[in-house]
């Protein structure tokens, strides 16, 4: 049997056809599946994808039932286009497989709006926002990063705050990394650290639970603008969710529901 090489002119040709294949092969699907608003009324259903394991986005309820920020914006958005809804667990990793192959009408899916993604799947204007805090002792004196010089910070181990903190402060800083937030908070809570990454939900958390006064927002390290996802190609369904967005943001619905869920205003969105 003749092996070949697969640095050769030939090899590298046939992979360029597979890559070409694929390719067109899924933009066909997208094309094949691509649907209108109109098509969505007629069926008088729509499919929308969520997170149940991020919390308070995406969760369960005691019924075991998908609920949460997504869930609730899912269903104002369903109610809005007079349909009736069916929530479909998904997970971080095939959130936008399943959109892609029709598995789901759309995702209402904690999906941070990135270039990379934009070229898979159609975004609405944001409808949320994660936003990731620097959170510490109101007694230590931090205005911004440079502040950090010689302070011990906490971060959840390879999170987004992690490569935010990592970015911004000074070399001096001790970056102290944990399994988990859970863990970054306690290690504040004790006094392991000086202050910490987190996600506003987690400052709220910690702001609960420890005596009124005890920490604070130090400054914002970043904030991710999140967007429904949908199919390329489906110009009228994304008329749609954006004007549902627009009437909803401007009637302050969507920032009740964010309220209920995060208890802070909803962060202005562009």
């Amino acid at each position: 049997m003749h092996s070949v090489d697969p640095r050769s002119p030939g090899r590298r040709a046939f992979g360029r056809q597979l890559i070409g294949a694929a390719a067109l092969s899924l933009i066909g699907l997208d094309a094949a599946l691509a649907q209108s608003l109109d098509v969505l009324k007629k069926k008088g259903e729509i499919t929308i994808g969520m997170l149940v394991d991020f919390p308070p986005y995406g969760t369960t309820n005691a019924q075991n039932e998908p609920d949460g920020y997504d869930a609730d914006v899912a269903r104002l958005l369903a109610h809005d286009l007079g349909l009736k809804l069916k929530l479909l667990p998904v997970t971080g990793p095939n959130r936008i497989p399943f959109l892609l192959t029709g598995k789901v009408d759309l995702l209402v899916a904690s999906l941070a709006i990135t270039p990379e993604r934009a070229r898979q799947v159609q975004f609405s204007q944001p409808y949320a926002a994660a936003t990731i805090v620097l959170f510490g002792s109101t007694k230590t004196a931090i205005k911004s990063a440079a502040d950090l010089k010689g302070l011990r910070v906490g971060v959840a181990r390879a999170s987004t705050q992690d490569v935010a903190v990592t970015k911004s402060a000074p070399a001096d800083a001790e970056i102290r990394r944990f399994d988990d937030d859970a863990s970054a908070m306690q290690a504040l809570l004790s006094g392991q650290v000086d202050a910490i990454g987190c996600s506003v939900t987690v400052a709220a958390q910690i702001s609960q639970r420890a005596p009124a006064g005890s920490f604070e927002v130090k400054f914002n390290l970043l904030q991710q603008a999140m967007g429904i996802a949908l199919r390329p190609n489906e110009a009228d369904l994304l008329k749609g969710v954006n004007d549902f967005v627009a009437r909803n943001t401007a009637n302050g619905e969507l920032n009740r529901l964010y309220r209920k869920w995060l208890q802070t205003d909803l962060p202005k969105l562009s």
